[in-house]
């Protein structure tokens, strides 16, 4: 017995309808929010940095097939590196760049 799936997307659950319009419509106003915000981007670029000095990290980066050159792709700091940036084959862009930053506070390399 099979049933047909439906590609019908039901409505959004109203708590998360209500968090959404809180993100969309609130505004920082917070001289230290803003300041603290930009020190965590600026310290996550430098462990990025930083971890492309060790292999168990630069062997994560790249393109699912090796060679892929995209045009306007998402460009991975530190590297040269363009990867795809359109949703839904953004992973490479989004695991590369999540590699580089991560891999100093998980305790690797």
């Amino acid at each position: 017995m099979s049933a047909v799936a439906s590609n019908v997307r039901p409505a959004p659950d109203k708590v998360l309808v209500q968090i959404a319009d809180y993100v969309d419509r609130y505004a920082v106003k917070s001289t230290l929010a803003w300041e603290t915000a930009w020190l965590t981007f600026i310290d996550t670029l430098g462990c990025g940095f930083e971890a492309l000095a060790y292999p168990a990290c630069t062997k994560l980066l790249g393109p699912v097939v090796p060679g892929t050159i995209v045009p306007n792709g998402a460009r991975v700091p530190g590297t040269s590196l363009v990867l795809t940036r359109s949703a839904p084959r953004s992973t490479p862009a989004r695991f590369s760049v999540g590699s580089t930053s991560m891999t100093l506070s998980m305790g690797r390399p």
